[in-house]
């Protein structure tokens, strides 16, 4: 009986290990894919950094970029440093 349970088991653990290197695979391609697409739009003239940001803002919901945008400008008072417009 402890054979059986041990063959379920490797299995098992064979299926996730497979399972989880193919998605690896799959980032790694989709991470690909991605740098692909920001050396086309800098090859366009983009700022890749400032549309790297652009889409960091956009993930985030309007109440949580406000709050963002508020310390960052306490932060920037705090430093003496000019607020943005």
């Amino acid at each position: 009986m402890s054979n059986a349970t041990d063959d379920v088991a490797q299995d098992q653990l064979r299926s996730f290990v497979e399972r989880i290197e193919r998605l690896e695979e799959e980032k790694k391609t989709l991470s690909d894919d991605i740098k692909d697409v920001y050396a086309e739009a800098k090859g366009n003239g983009f700022d890749t950094k400032v549309l790297r940001k652009v889409i960091s803002l956009r993930r985030q919901d309007a109440q949580e970029r406000q709050e963002q945008e508020a310390i960052l400008d306490l932060y920037l008072q705090a430093l003496g440093m000019p607020l943005r417009s």
